[in-house]
């Protein structure tokens, strides 16, 4: 099974993501982002200023992303490819490339697969919290992300599980509850 929990930054997808990894004994993707940060030292509120960089570093992250997940046939991760399309949209240039490449087109069929779960973890300002990576954390800024991921997937026709309780029971409740459907 692949599993995929979607949505903007500091909304709790990275939490969901290691208790399901542990629980169900499935090996973690963690974010690629992040791991594209640290590899070339870059500061995200950094990539604000030069669009140059901004460019490179989404399709770092949108090949990175692509990579990990077809080097495991079952996985958890922390991020789905349509996450990485709304934040280039939204601090790039390079969306249109990204959605008209062969990489896009071979793995949405990949995310679309009947095996593949994806939870859409919808913001709360009760369950927000900075995630340490960015500088600031703004409201608007993680609505308009959502936003776009939930266009994106319209867009696209991909089928999700909506996560919006603020209680942790409730969404690690519903999550063993598509799972135990699901397998």
């Amino acid at each position: 099974m692949k599993i995929y929990f979607s949505g903007a930054h500091s909304s709790g997808k990275s939490t969901l993501a290691r208790y399901t990894s542990e629980k169900y004994k499935l090996p973690m993707i963690s974010e690629t982002a992040r791991m594209i940060l640290s590899e070339q030292e870059l500061q995200i509120d950094s990539l604000r200023s030069n669009l140059d960089v901004a460019n490179q570093y989404q399709k770092n992250v949108f090949d990175r992303q692509i990579i990990e997940e077809t080097n495991h046939n079952e996985f958890v991760s922390d991020r789905c490819l349509i996450d990485i399309l709304a934040y280039s949209g939204q601090h790039a240039s390079i969306l249109p490339e990204l959605v008209n490449s062969l990489e896009f087109a071979q793995h949405l069929q990949f995310i679309k697969d009947a095996k593949t779960c994806i939870f859409f973890v919808r913001p709360s300002k009760v369950t927000l919290k900075s995630d340490g990576v960015r500088e600031s954390l703004n409201w608007d800024g993680v609505v308009a992300i959502d936003a776009q991921i939930k266009l994106l997937f319209q867009m696209y026709d991909i089928k999700y599980f909506q996560i919006n309780a603020d209680s942790m029971q409730e969404r690690i409740g519903m999550i063993d509850a598509v799972l135990s459907l699901h397998k």
